[in-house]
């Protein structure tokens, strides 16, 4: 019997310790999965890749198109005049070819402009074009850069009104069809779509997509391939021409613009008095916005406008409390628009006028182009808490400080310059003529496309 009770001793004993080794065991695994497991780690390592740049490709606009000459045919276009190119390229002469023209009578000298990529680098190439017209059914001077072309574009300018004969002109380089979706926004929208063969150039008219808008803003979307979208612009009031504009599209709506180089003056007594009006839209959401306008040469705020833009409605302002000069115009905004100012010229019994579209940031070397024209300037507009200094390269040219939120300008001559800011710079052209002309011109500068940056690949 003693011998037994000691057996079960033993057995019992030998229980309680397997109950509190497994106890132990658990209690490891459990603190085991809450402490932080024990491993390597690696810090984040990246390698720095300049992307190959592509080809360089410039279309030149030709022709500038006058419509209604033919009573039989309102539609008709026909070349009111040829304009003059302005082309350079450093290294190799750029490639040439012709954009085919079969809507526009006699018309001809549109151009497909090829910098070829050399040892990885690419070529930089400028051109621009300028033209003039004195005929009964279109007068003034109009000036324009040849550009790339994009698969979106939004065209912010023109008049779909009576007296107004505006042109949509679609320039495809590629070697493929390009299908291009135009819709209107304004007081009514709209849409429509054309078919822009390889190396082709077609217009349409803009009274045929937003007759009797007083204030359209288009989008331009391409697809199969890319296109560059202009707007000519055609203007007569009763029975007198009062002036052409070759107007860029803008890239993309934003939150902040700079609208750089307006010219206001003094025309008459009114809502319009200074011929300076902006046109904006806010296509996605109701914003609202503030206008700041400042002399080209100061960076105090001289007026400011408070403005509502309900969503998909072009609004535009005047401004009437500015006196005869150039302005730089920032536009802020809560939601993204997208907007331009039209500006207008007079001298005796001559008028012309001008869209300017926001002068995107610059923050490396690039090469433009200045046509043949009247006094042309660059205009420069810091927005930032330091000065910049800005070297110029070209007849002319100068290496200038832009204080901090200030401006700069530097007069130029017909020919290739190059520029190169030590920070970010917004920067326009304007062209304007002097005293018995109304002769008015401009467009911003911008980066393009080849101007390949580094980008951090991470494996």
């Amino acid at each position: 019997m003693r011998q037994r009770t000691i057996r079960l001793a033993a057995t019992g004993a030998r229980i309680a310790t397997g109950a509190v080794v497994a106890a132990a065991c658990v209690l490891g695994v459990v603190s085991a999965v809450a402490a932080p497991l024990p491993g390597v780690t690696r810090a984040s390592t990246g390698i720095t890749v300049t992307p190959i740049p592509g080809d360089t490709v410039l279309i030149c606009n030709g022709s500038y198109r006058v419509l209604g000459r033919d009573a039989g045919q309102a539609q008709l276009m026909v070349s009111g005049a040829f304009p003059q190119l302005q082309s350079d390229a450093q290294g190799d002469p750029a490639e040439s070819e012709p954009l085919a023209m079969p809507d526009v009578a006699g018309g001809s000298r549109g151009l497909i402009l090829t910098s070829r990529v050399a040892d990885r680098k690419a070529q930089p190439i400028a051109a621009s074009e300028s033209v003039r017209l004195d005929a009964a059914d279109a007068r003034g001077f109009a000036a324009a850069p040849c550009r790339e072309a994009a698969m979106s574009t939004w065209l912010v300018g023109g008049d779909g009104s009576t007296g107004a004969s505006d042109i949509i002109v679609l320039s495809n380089p590629g070697d493929v069809p390009a299908t291009v979706d135009l819709m209107v926004y304004g007081e009514s929208s709209a849409a429509s779509s054309v078919v822009v063969p390889a190396k082709t150039q077609r217009g349409v008219p803009l009274a045929s997509i937003a007759g009797g808008e007083r204030k359209p803003v288009v989008q331009v979307v391409a697809s199969g391939a890319p296109v560059r979208a202009i707007l000519q612009s055609t203007l007569v009031r009763t029975l007198d021409a009062v002036g052409i504009d070759l107007q860029d599209g803008v890239g993309g709506a934003q939150h902040d613009l700079q609208l750089v180089g307006v010219r206001a003056q003094t025309l008459a007594e009114g809502d319009d008095a200074t011929g300076v009006v902006v046109r904006m839209l806010s296509p996605e959401q109701d914003a609202e916005a503030t206008v700041r306008v400042r002399a080209a040469d100061s960076a105090t705020v001289i007026d400011e406008y408070p403005v509502s833009l309900p969503q998909g409605t072009p609004t535009e302002i005047a401004l009437s409390g500015i006196a005869t000069g150039v302005y730089d115009i920032e536009i802020e905004a809560d939601q993204p628009v997208v907007a331009a100012a039209h500006q207008t010229a007079r001298a005796g019994s001559e008028t012309d006028f001008a869209w300017m579209t926001p002068a995107p940031e610059i923050s490396s070397e690039l090469m433009f182009s200045v046509p043949s024209g009247p006094d042309p300037v660059l205009r420069l507009r810091n927005t930032q808490a330091a000065s910049i200094t800005v070297e110029i390269e070209g007849e002319g040219g100068d290496t200038v400080e832009v204080p901090a939120s200030g401006s700069a300008s530097v007069p130029l001559r017909s020919g290739a310059y190059s520029l190169s800011p030590s920070g970010p710079v917004h920067a326009a052209i304007t062209m304007r003529g002097g005293e018995g002309s109304a002769d008015i011109a401009g467009w911003p500068l911008w980066a393009g496309a080849a101007a390949q940056q580094p980008i951090v690949v991470h494996p």
